[in-house]
């Protein structure tokens, strides 16, 4: 969106550079291979599925066991430069490659860097590295971790190879979170929103005495905890704010007997406030019978013509069971908005 765009374009631009990984991190170019997804449902043509409509997609695979674990992804307003963290404590960068129609056809610069704690150290430990959400606020990067619960900020002039420069109070008191269900989602509010540009977080299943899910407004004028309505058996995994105000959420589930399967909500901006519990409508639901895998990551942007875009990234677990997966979708309700 454009008051990410070139926050976002200079953190992977300095991130893909030579020179990007300072303070000793190493920093890897892998080789990536593509296949095209053309339809979204598995035996069908469809393009359109409500107010979402298919764009495309890739299947990333490598020969590099690096590739993999991909929970979170932010591209720039070129819609080329993409960024993100993997859940191993590593950030990933590269770039979209697009066909004459503007579909994805192809991934370049695909480039790996581990994640550096507050004393500029890389660290092996996944349950201190749990890098789940993040996004972009001006000249910081916001990332949340579960297990070891936070919101670290790192200056996004040279995110590879810098320590966070500071933290962000939670507010939710940690005995209320879940080690491995804590806050997936991160987001930043539109500035002429009711939000006023206060980052948002969402956890992925750490739930009140209602069996609804802890959320927070993070500063602000309206900072303070509220709820999103959970719906089982799905879990919160990303999201990210729509021109207009409102929040898309993307959600989770799995069990043995019915597989995988995702969907986005829509959350009215306007009803997120301190002490709320909010829920929305469903625009997108899908199962094994569409190309998903374990969807981790959501980011919304908006193209030269004012049109909005959905993109989604998997998370294979490094499983060769799963497929890393980048999905596009066009908004095509009124004014590139659902109604």
């Amino acid at each position: 969106m454009g008051r990410l765009s070139a926050a976002l374009f200079a953190a992977a631009a300095a991130f893909l550079a030579p020179q990007g990984a300072a303070s000793g991190a190493e920093l890897r170019e892998i080789p990536v291979t593509t296949r095209t997804i053309s339809h979204f449902k598995v035996g069908a043509t469809q393009s359109r599925f409500g107010p979402l409509e298919f764009v495309g997609g890739l299947e990333l695979t490598s020969s590099s066991r690096a590739l993999g674990a991909m929970s979170s992804i932010r591209l720039a307003g070129d819609r080329a430069s993409f960024l993100g963290v993997m859940d191993t404590g590593h950030w990933f960068a590269g770039k979209i490659t697009r066909d004459e129609r503007g579909r994805p056809a192809g991934i370049s610069q695909f480039s790996i860097a581990p994640m550096l704690d507050r004393a500029g150290r890389e660290s092996f430990k996944k349950w201190l590295f749990d890098s789940e959400g993040m996004t972009i606020r001006g000249d910081e990067i916001l990332v949340s971790f579960e297990r070891e619960h936070r919101v670290d900020v790192y200056p996004a002039k040279d995110p590879a190879g810098s320590r966070p420069i500071r933290s962000i109070p939670i507010l939710v008191p940690e005995r209320e979170l879940r080690g491995n269900r804590g806050f997936e989602a991160i987001a930043v509010a539109p500035q002429d929103s009711p939000l006023a540009g206060s980052p948002i977080i969402v956890s992925e299943r750490s739930l009140n005495k209602a069996g609804d899910l802890f959320a927070a407004i993070l500063e602000g004028p309206l900072k303070g905890i509220f709820f999103v309505r959970r719906h089982a058996p799905y879990d919160v995994t990303d999201g990210d704010f729509l021109p207009d105000g409102d929040l898309l959420l993307l959600e989770r589930r799995f069990s043995i007997a019915d597989g995988i399967g995702m969907r986005i909500r829509r959350i009215k901006g306007s009803e997120i406030r301190p002490g709320a519990t909010v829920d929305g409508e469903v625009l997108l639901e899908a199962d094994f019978g569409y190309q998903i895998d374990n969807m981790e990551g959501l980011d919304v942007t908006t193209d030269e013509k004012g049109d909005v875009f959905v993109t989604l990234v998997s998370d294979d677990n490094h499983s060769i069971l799963q497929r890393n997966l980048i999905l596009e979708f066009r908004v095509v309700g009124d004014s590139g908005v659902p109604n």
